[in-house]
């Protein structure tokens, strides 16, 4: 059954592209989520800011909004959402945000009657031209790769309800024009991520760290033990579990932690980009050592350059103009790597050295200091247990002159 509400013009009519950015996805995504698992009552709905240039319309940052219900119908708070609205256009100033739209939940075939009142709220009081992203949760199950994203985004626009009259018989005569009625039309989008988007999606992907669910250990029951007696009258401890056990059991003692298992895998990541980067320079300096001589030594006359090696040479690298200048550039750019003052480098890295060792060794002296008080308490508590039993009164201090961390530090 066909939606009435979805436009049976093209999307390419109007030319509008919609750009997407992955942190509008994580705040969507997020708010379902909650919503769900608190098991909230009530519609999902949120507005959506961007950017407008030309016929692109960027969606950058997403929040949620409050709803009331009036008259059986859910509509937004005036006040309130105005309010919202103009913190976050505060907030996103470089580049200005403004608002481009809204979100919510609806099936697969289209937006619902009930998306109307907030819709043309938002275009009579806001943005004439709102656009509507509908998530689609049923859609969000299915995990197979090379999928298409679970939601989709329309544009509205009022257009002609004709209504279709029957064959053979006559059409009514209606005196005015056609009424005018709002229908969504999808519309073409692609996403687009920024650098710092990037490192929250890193992060996202990477399982956040403190957001990995981690099940508790379970504790060990104690196990029976056996005692067997040999012939020659020595007894010894049997386990009763086999010894092929063992290395299972070693194994589930060793269970990394999620801060293991991060740093692990940033390790892991930086050690895969280091080997890429010597791939790299592996294949250029491959790519330069194959150039004939006379074009490594400068000669590039058409004379000295010969594509065709000789018998038993071996074979040349074609050379190419855009590729030598790519490596020259980035020859060029190396000098602003290294420091320009060689020396006062070193000794700028020597002195952050030094104050790190020192660091180390205060922390070392402090943990002395603290083991020495401790063993001076105990200390002092056996001679006062010793007097005690032999009905001598003495009195023990508990400091025994030796500073705590505070006296050193301070």
């Amino acid at each position: 059954m066909e939606n009435p509400l979805i436009s049976t013009q093209k999307s390419s009519d109007s030319g509008l592209q919609a750009v997407l950015h992955p942190l509008v996805l994580l705040t969507i995504s997020d708010y379902i989520t909650r919503h769900s698992l608190r098991e909230q009552k009530g519609p999902i709905v949120g507005a959506l800011l961007g950017q407008q240039n030309g016929r692109e319309i960027t969606i950058e940052h997403a929040f949620e909004c409050a709803t009331v219900v009036k008259d059986g119908t859910v509509a937004l708070e005036p006040d309130w959402f105005a309010t919202r609205l103009d913190q976050m256009k505060t907030i996103h100033k470089a580049p200005q945000l403004d608002l481009v739209g809204w979100y919510t939940v609806t099936p697969k075939t289209g937006p619902m009657p009930s998306v109307l009142p907030i819709h043309n709220w938002l275009l009579s009081e806001h943005n004439e031209s709102s656009l509507l992203l509908a998530f689609h949760p049923e859609e969000a199950v299915d995990h197979s790769a090379g999928s298409k994203l679970p939601l989709t985004i329309y544009e509205s626009n009022f257009e002609v309800d004709e209504p279709k009259a029957d064959q053979g018989e006559d059409k009514e005569m209606r005196d005015g024009d056609a009424p005018l009625k709002l229908k969504f039309r999808e519309l073409p989008h692609s996403v687009e991520t920024g650098e710092a988007e990037m490192v929250s999606m890193d992060f996202v992907v990477r399982g956040a760290g403190n957001a990995t669910a981690v099940e508790a250990k379970e504790q060990k029951k104690p196990q029976m033990v056996a005692v067997d007696t040999d012939p020659k009258g020595k007894r010894r401890i049997v386990s009763p579990d086999n010894a092929d056990n063992e290395p299972a059991a070693a194994a589930e003692e060793h269970v990394l932690s999620p801060e293991d298992e991060e740093l692990i895998m940033s390790l892991t990541g930086k050690a895969n980009a280091i080997k890429m980067l010597q791939s790299r320079i592996q294949l250029l300096v491959t790519y330069l050592e194959q150039l004939q001589p006379s074009f490594a030594e400068g000669d590039t006359t058409a004379a000295s350059i010969s594509t065709q090696p000789g018998q038993g040479a071996r074979p040349h690298s074609t050379p190419s103009h855009t590729i030598l200048r790519s490596i020259q550039a980035l020859a060029n750019r190396l000098a602003l790597i290294v420091p320009s003052s060689t020396g006062a480098f070193e000794q700028e890295m020597l002195s952050e050295r030094n104050d790190v060792q020192l660091m180390s060794l205060l922390n070392e002296v402090l943990a002395s200091s603290i083991d020495a008080r401790n063993i001076g308490k105990k200390q002092g508590a056996v001679e006062a247990a010793r007097a005690n039993s032999r009905g001598k009164n003495i009195e023990v201090s508990g400091s025994y002159n030796i500073p705590g961390p505070g006296d050193l530090v301070h």
